[in-house]
């Protein structure tokens, strides 16, 4: 590669700002690295906490951490799994060059897999980053084993005990409903709007309710006490839902209704996405966030000796907690599962736009227009 070679990527100014096209280095991959001239990202709502309420962000910083493209380079001490040419996919973004919002993307070989044959660049950028925050939710969050190559005829403990996916229609949603099917939760209830329930059905789920529902935590309880093999305790109460897992990550949307409205009780285990939203982001208002779990609760007034456990979902920490994810989940784990159909791409919108600043700035507003409902918002990384 020529020296001195740069290329454009999106850079955050300020909370609320306009975002900035800046020229960055092109980096030459050395060690394990690969070069990937990056073709598709996606824009999730952790962009937009990080564009609306500055999270954990200062001025220069890029966006991104998806990246879809094709390898150019190998670096020299590579394992040789990759191959100039090969189509690409993967979530990267400890490093400025790792980031996925930039025309080219410099990071480790282990942190990419290969696309399937069968799956278009523009559905690989649906899967990464979700999929890995499915199996740190699972694994780190909820203590749920996820063995890989799931051994033959593999039931888990807790095979017949009811799940709740609180936002089932979200990317986090629709992934933990497919992967925990495959590996044997057969009792999961989730909840979205009505316009999702038959394709969530489709994805895993056992019943679907609406979110909105004034009566919703009678329903959804009412829901796992038939689920549970054993009905009721003896005393008529209904029994907990083991397992919650919140892809809302709302303080009032989520959090609410499952801690006020008492569908977590005592031995339930809740794993919320952070951060935490307090205020939501919109055209007009300027969001507020916390990544301070237990502070939240007890603005919701819940006692730390309730019994309940609620877990802050920190995917950004999984290849640290995990070495087996750090060595197996983005390299093989995640194409195996696309290239069997284990999990299918999610559903996308392609977000248009002049330039790689427009598609990125028009992808925020539909998120703060809340517009973006049961879909993926995937955007083109060639400059023009």
């Amino acid at each position: 590669m020529a020296a001195n070679r740069t290329h454009t990527a999106i850079a955050f100014v300020g909370a609320r700002k306009p975002l900035e096209a800046i020229q960055v280095p092109t980096v030459s991959p050395k060690g394990d690295e690969i070069l990937i001239r990056s073709q598709f990202t996606a824009s999730t709502p952790l962009d937009l906490h990080r564009a609306d309420g500055g999270l954990l962000m200062k001025s220069g910083d890029i966006f991104g951490s998806t990246t879809v493209g094709v390898v150019e380079e190998v670096g020299p001490s590579a394992a040789g799994r990759l191959q100039v040419g090969d189509r690409v996919f993967g979530w990267a973004f400890q490093e400025p060059r790792y980031k996925g919002h930039q025309e080219y993307v410099t990071a480790p070989e282990w942190m990419f897999g290969k696309i399937p044959e069968n799956i278009s660049s523009e559905e690989a950028a649906t899967v990464s980053e979700n999929l890995i925050t499915v199996f740190n939710t699972m694994a780190t969050d909820l203590g749920l084993p996820t063995p890989w190559p799931k051994p033959e005829n593999y039931v888990p403990d807790h095979a017949n005990d009811p799940i709740l996916v609180w936002g089932a229609a979200s990317s986090v949603g629709q992934f933990a409903l497919q992967v925990l099917r495959w590996y044997g939760y057969g009792q999961i209830l989730a909840t979205a709007s009505p316009s999702h329930h038959e394709y969530l059905r489709g994805l895993g789920a056992s019943e679907c309710f609406d979110y909105r529902d004034a009566g919703i935590a009678q329903k959804v309880l009412a829901a796992a006490s038939r689920l549970h093999q054993s009905g009721a305790n003896s005393d008529g109460a209904a029994e907990a839902i083991p397992f919650i897992i919140d892809c809302i990550g709302s303080r009032d949307g989520s959090l609410g209704p499952i801690i006020r409205g008492k569908i977590a009780q005592t031995g339930s285990v809740v794993a919320v996405m952070l951060p935490v939203i307090l205020t939501h982001a919109s055209p007009e208002q300027v969001p507020e966030y916390s990544m301070d779990v237990a502070e939240v609760l007890g603005s919701l007034g819940t006692a730390a000796s309730s019994g309940i456990t609620v877990k802050g979902v920190r995917t950004f920490f999984v290849y640290n907690n995990n070495p087996f994810f750090k060595e197996k989940l983005p390299s093989e784990i995640m194409p195996a599962l696309l290239a069997q159909g284990i999990v299918t791409p999610q559903r996308y919108r392609l977000v248009e736009g002049k330039n790689m600043l427009e598609r990125e700035e028009n992808a925020l507003q539909q998120m703060r227009e809340g517009g973006v409902s049961g879909v993926k918002l995937v955007w083109r990384t060639l400059n023009q």
